[in-house]
């Protein structure tokens, strides 16, 4: 990995921690805040790649698993994992990676209501689908319960994710960070017989 590419990886696990600073809403009927950082995992996946963006989440995780208080509400530690927002935290990583994946299968043709449907699949669909069996089991929840109060998050969600598309789309035209897919290379030509 080139020293341009840590410095990625990092930038984007600070935009994290800075994200986090934003004060959480909390809401009276489900133990989960509504934060900013998910919009830090859309943009990690969109703006990076699968790889980058996903390794900018892993550093994320593991500053805070060492206890540094970044997650929004100024968590941090190893208890992070296990309480009702533990899921949604977990879902970061595969969110970002496949965000990222999708992106670059899709580069030489990415648009605005493109990249949105792709931090759509990846930032709401995903990150939910491990969030909210983790929520319903840490706060001792009904599945249903769970994800009945979790779609007050959506409308949210869908903001953050059109917000995460508009920036990968100018991006990619003015300052891309993520390398078009390469062109097969030609199959060297057949030896003659002659």
């Amino acid at each position: 990995m080139k020293t341009r590419d840590l410095v990625h990886v990092a930038l984007f696990a600070a935009l994290m921690a800075v994200l986090g600073l934003l004060p959480p809403l909390a809401l009276p009927f489900i133990p989960v805040p509504i934060t900013a950082q998910t919009l830090g995992v859309m943009l990690a996946g969109s703006i990076l790649g699968a790889r980058k963006g996903l390794l900018s989440l892993l550093l994320f995780h593991l500053l805070v698993a060492a206890g540094l208080p970044l997650l929004a509400g100024g968590n941090g530690g190893l208890a992070v994992y296990v309480g009702p927002t533990g899921g949604f935290f977990v879902g970061f990583l595969p969110a970002a990676f496949l965000i990222g994946w999708l992106t670059e299968r899709a580069w030489s043709r990415l648009s605005v209501p493109l990249a949105f449907a792709i931090n759509v699949l990846g930032g709401i669909c995903v990150l939910y689908a491990v969030g909210i069996p983790w929520l319903a089991v840490a706060a001792k929840l009904p599945l249903a319960k769970a994800a009945l109060g979790s779609l007050v998050f959506v409308p949210g969600d869908c903001v953050k994710a059109a917000l995460a598309a508009s920036a990968a789309v100018t991006l990619k035209r003015a300052w891309p960070l993520i390398q078009p897919p390469r062109a097969a290379s030609p199959a060297a030509p057949p030896p003659s017989s002659a």
